[in-house]
């Protein structure tokens, strides 16, 4: 997916506002079909029926009928493509849209151009006539600046961050934190191994957010201590300001657009730092963690409510701010078949030198002793090797298992053995 900035005129915002409103004013007409259904009644209508509904629609609906027809169809047919993949998305039954919040239609090219097939052949129709697709209309303006064509907008510019413009069938804008971006839907190519065979482990963390078995330590940039205090000074001056006032709404805005910045930039980083990985080494390996599960909150019910919600709260802010989810999965789109998750349970208290598991070799949140064969090194590093070498869920190794060892599990724990000690007699 190619994403720009875009910048349309105040008349083009207006339209490309309307065009927002009519796909989600449809959106929500397919929500109130479906959730109309119960057991017993007929089913709800398809995509093909719902077209037809909307074509009497528009005859008498002036307002419905004053938008473009592409962009109604387009987002009864997203609303189909959501239903139909509901259980495997992960996003369950398709929800309402509310106004401000989810602004943004999606519409196909205006151009037509001659499809082909793989190995460049044109493509015929049963009688032999070639088959006429879809394309995006982009033009360069210079270096950094392109425009596209919106229908019922006209060009609309956006600033071109790519060398080559973005070829694609179908397109979607978006605004959010006062931002306008278009979105071409193209399918990247994926990144070549380096051909070294070089493994990689990254054991991901809040303190370091990416350390690598090769010594490199990388970290996702954030707020600064500056941008920090005028997000707490744009709260405040919210809650302080009459509820539902237009101060109010200015100063959320204002601090919402200080988050967005934050977002941009840990985007920003996850994509350059997935790009680097996948060019750079042969096979990843990741920690494998449930953030989902990992960052749930700890407040509870009204019978049973939580403790600490508030610090779970802040670890929660915490996790989500380093971004561990975006770099996972950038990275395995970017580097297909070559990434490979590590169980994470003891890959933090394994010595990745000897191979001994004991909770007290995890001396800080950074350092790491060893306490049968006294390695030392930083905790997250060694973690990471771990990782590069596959060990990691295995609760007992064996004593000669190194971290690229093979291990054989046991039901007990080595954290209730005694420690060895050290008598002269060599234990290798």
């Amino acid at each position: 997916m190619s994403r720009f900035r875009m910048y349309p005129t105040t008349a083009q915002e207006q339209r490309i506002l309307l065009h927002c409103a009519h796909a989600r004013y449809v959106w929500n007409l397919a929500v109130e079909q479906h959730a109309h259904w119960k057991p017993g009644r007929r089913s709800a209508p398809g995509f093909a029926e719902q077209c037809r509904q909307l074509t009497e629609a528009r005859r008498d609906n002036a307002w419905l009928a004053s938008g473009n027809a592409d962009v109604q169809q387009q987002a009864l047919q997203d609303f189909a493509k959501a239903k139909n993949v509901r259980f495997a998305s992960g996003f369950g039954e398709p929800a309402w849209r509310r106004k401000h919040v989810h602004e943004g239609f999606r519409v196909i090219g205006t151009d037509r151009v001659p499809e082909s097939h793989p190995d460049g052949s044109p493509k015929l129709n049963a009688r032999g006539r070639q088959v006429m697709g879809r394309s995006v209309v982009v033009r360069r303006l210079n270096r950094r600046w392109a425009r596209v064509k919106v229908p019922g907008c006209g060009w609309v510019r956006f600033r071109l961050t790519r060398t080559e413009l973005p070829v694609a069938k179908t397109f979607r804008v978006t605004f959010r934190n006062g931002r306008w971006h278009i979105a071409f839907a193209v399918i990247p190519d994926p990144i070549d191994a380096p051909g070294m065979g070089e493994v990689i482990g990254i054991d991901r963390g809040v303190t370091i957010t990416a350390a690598l078995s090769d010594g490199q330590k990388l970290n996702c940039p954030q707020l600064t201590t500056r941008e920090r205090a005028r997000v707490r000074k744009h709260q405040r001056r919210a809650a302080r300001a009459p509820r539902g006032s237009e101060a109010e709404a200015a100063e959320h805005a204002k601090a919402a657009g200080l988050k967005a910045r934050e977002a941009d930039r840990r985007k920003d980083w996850c994509e350059k730092t997935s790009t680097m990985l996948a060019r750079s080494y042969g096979l990843i390996r990741f920690e494998k963690l449930n953030v989902t599960t990992m960052t749930r909150s700890a407040k509870g019910t009204v019978e049973l409510p939580g403790r600490n919600v508030r610090q779970k709260a802040g670890l929660n802010r915490a996790v989500l701010a380093q971004g561990w989810g975006l770099l996972r999965r950038r990275t395995g789109e970017k580097a297909p078949g070559r990434v490979e998750d590590v169980p994470a349970p003891y890959t933090s208290l394994r010595c990745s030198a000897c191979g001994w598991i004991e909770k007290d070799s995890r001396k800080s949140q950074a350092e790491f002793v060893c306490v049968s064969c006294g390695f030392s090194c930083n905790a997250d590093e060694n973690a990471a090797v771990n990782v590069a070498a596959g060990q990691g869920g295995v609760p007992r190794p064996r004593r000669a298992a190194g971290a690229g060892g093979v291990t054989a599990a046991t039901g007990r724990s080595s954290a209730r053995e005694p420690r060895p000690t050290r008598v002269g007699i060599p234990l290798f």
